[in-house]
């Protein structure tokens, strides 16, 4: 057991979850609690450059490569990050975790969510998040949000099918493991989703 508190967010491209993340990183800090805000991939100088390599839409990388490659900068940033952290009472909250891994490269890229799973294994050592906020909204309507971004990265330049997949494939996860989840509807508004969020995460903290 660690001291600390791992609070993951997943959702769709274009679901809010920055958004919500900041807000929760601003609650905490005022409140006094010690944070580290992280992201996916990256968090680590390895994490970052290999950032940088999965998204930049001039590279086409196949599928399995995708995978190894996310799993790479995840096990950078469990050991080097993440764990040292959690020994250190604090509360890390991070953007995508495994289970961003099972539903793009599992489901939507269709290797399978027991080979994801089996590559992860390895790289998480067995770190499980205390909690998973889910933001909750379909593809057709995060699509708009999306197309406004100027400068759109390698998976957010996917079509509106393969963004579809993932959304089934977080469905078929959530069914799977509840017990682990916050799930939010996303088209509410940002007040409403925050104060949800802090609600169940005081429950945890």
């Amino acid at each position: 057991m660690y001291k600390g508190k791992l609070i993951t967010f997943e959702g769709i491209d274009g679901s809010g979850k920055t958004t919500q993340i900041n807000l929760l990183k601003e609650y905490l800090l005022n409140i006094g609690r010690d944070i580290v805000v992280l992201r996916e991939p990256g968090g680590t100088s390895v994490g970052e450059k290999i950032r940088n390599i999965l998204l930049d839409k001039k590279n086409k990388i196949v599928p399995t490569a995708e995978a190894l490659l996310y799993a790479a900068s995840r096990a950078e940033l469990v050991k080097e990050v993440i764990i040292p952290s959690l020994n250190n009472g604090k509360i890390v909250i991070l953007d995508r975790f495994v289970d961003s891994s099972i539903v793009y490269q599992g489901y939507a890229r269709g290797i399978g969510v027991k080979a994801v799973e089996e590559i992860n294994n390895i790289a998480i050592a067995g770190l499980v998040p205390d909690l998973t906020i889910y933001l909750d909204i379909k593809p057709k309507d995060t699509i708009k949000r999306i197309d406004r971004r100027k400068d759109k990265d390698r998976l957010e330049m996917e079509d509106l099918e393969f963004h579809e997949k993932v959304y089934e494939g977080y469905k078929q996860l959530i069914k799977s493991r509840p017990d682990r989840y916050l799930v939010i509807d996303a088209t509410h508004d940002i007040d409403y989703i925050q104060k949800s969020i802090v609600k169940e995460i005081s429950k945890i903290i």
